[in-house]
């Protein structure tokens, strides 16, 4: 949306008049709104009043420096030096241009008194203290403005003025609120589907309940499995320790190959003890163990209908036809539970699995 940026331009009037109009082109021509002191006549408690509205309502605000210190305000200050002083308070972005040499000014643009020299070098002396540039006739004055103001509203942009017809109506308005708590709602729903199950899943089996997996392997006197002979055993495996097992596969994700070959490892593991306890198997070498398919699909179906696990949506090559799994953000969270180390002095119960 097009913004323009509306800066307050701070300085004494009648002897920095040219100075002014360069200033107020170089702001037009960057479609800036000038604001100043052009807007307000009179001195009176009702002019200040009015000022300070009008910094407020601006992006940025500017003092311009010569010779001169100004109109003397109730308490004893310039108008000008009031102006920046509320700037400052404000918290507005400020920018100070100073005179390089006002001693080369002519006497009836500089100040005449001991009195008003003396509150102008201190005024100076403030306004140095934040960003400022030094300039020495009007062209420069307005060249410094652009270049410094474009530098300003990168560093610090501001809210800007829009026109009226950019802005939306009550009803769009209305819609944009409607949206934005809709898109509230949804997050917080996705914040609790992270850290519990879908509904509906209590009765499931889960957790520390088991299930009976059936598999194939091979026993051979050797490393070499066509020496050998199959056999089908079954073995109970409980769901967190399937779970633990596969989860770190899905972490971005995996296909079925990977998953099946995990979970076959997985039995195989568990199971070979107990096998090699069985007098034929003792002294034979237990290779080539693969889960029932049957079984490995009842598998995905579990962890999926628990909403731990749900079919990836990456997209990829169209000759690789492979079903690819991935964690649900509470299948993330079921994970880390699972699989994070614990620490020794904690009095939390480690999970046994």
């Amino acid at each position: 949306m097009d913004k323009r940026y509306q800066v307050f331009i701070s300085s004494t009037y009648a002897d920095l008049q040219e100075e002014r109009q360069e200033v107020i082109q170089a702001l037009l021509e960057l479609d800036c709104i000038p604001a100043g002191m052009e807007l307000f006549p009179a001195a009176s408690d009702d002019q200040w009043t009015l000022i300070k509205k009008v910094i407020d309502d601006c992006d940025y605000y500017m003092v311009i420096l010569a010779g001169r210190y100004g109109s003397i305000g109730p308490d004893g200050l310039s108008y000008t030096e009031m102006e920046y002083r509320y700037a400052l308070d404000s918290g507005k972005p400020i920018i100070g241009f100073i005179h390089r040499t006002p001693l080369e000014l002519a006497a009836s643009r500089c100040e005449a008194t001991d009195d008003g020299k003396a509150k102008l070098t201190a005024f100076r002396d403030l306004v140095q203290k934040k960003m400022c540039r030094f300039w020495d006739s009007p062209v420069d004055l307005g060249s410094q403005v652009s270049r410094s103001l474009v530098k300003l509203i990168k560093s610090n942009p501001g809210i800007g003025w829009v026109c009226g017809n950019l802005v939306p109506d009550e009803s769009a308005t209305d819609e944009i609120l409607g949206l934005r708590r809709r898109i509230e709602e949804l997050q917080q729903e996705l914040l609790a589907a992270s850290t519990r199950g879908p509904e509906g899943t209590k009765d499931l089996a889960q957790g520390e309940d088991t299930f009976e997996v059936s598999f194939a392997f091979v026993a051979s006197p050797d490393e070499w499995a066509h020496n050998g002979s199959g056999y089908k055993a079954r073995h109970r495996v409980k769901w967190n320790k399937i779970f633990f097992t596969v989860s770190p596969l899905m972490i971005n994700e995996c296909n079925d190959e990977a998953l099946f070959n995990s979970l076959s490892k997985l039995v195989g593991d568990l199971a070979r003890p107990k096998l090699q306890e069985v007098k034929e198997l003792g002294d034979l070498q237990l290779l080539n163990f693969r889960i029932d398919s049957d079984d490995f699909q009842t598998i995905k179906i579990q962890l999926r209908a628990l909403g731990l696990i749900t079919k990836s949506t990456k997209s990829r090559s169209v000759k690789d036809t492979s079903t690819y799994w991935t964690l649900t953000p509470y299948g993330d969270t079921v994970m880390t539970r699972l699989r994070a180390i614990q620490r020794e002095s904690a009095e939390k119960e480690v999970l046994d699995i």
